[in-house]
């Protein structure tokens, strides 16, 4: 856990060794479990349908990625309806 979670908030949010120190470990957590939805919620920003299209071709492991940032997008609204990936025109 501690490196999993040090290494993301120096980099990610540039927080300083010392301010980690004195950061409350539930702080800590806080912090990491937020930066992680953030990542996952903004994911596939960017992408074409065509890019997706092609990237699913390629690795077909990136569906389940696809699948969870889609549900967190659902979770926090927004995005309307739960779609296929045929309805919205990556299939």
């Amino acid at each position: 856990m501690v490196v999993g979670c040090i290494i993301p908030l120096m980099k990610e949010l540039n927080m300083g060794w010392n301010e980690i120190k004195s950061t409350p470990r539930f702080e800590l957590e806080g912090l990491a479990k937020a930066l992680s939805e953030y990542n996952t919620l903004h994911a596939f920003d960017g992408y074409s349908a065509e890019d997706l299209k092609e990237t699913f071709k390629k690795k077909p492991e990136v569906r389940d990625q696809w699948h969870e940032y889609q549900a967190r997008r659902r979770k926090y609204g927004m995005i309307r309806a739960a779609k296929t990936l045929s309805d919205a025109g990556i299939l």
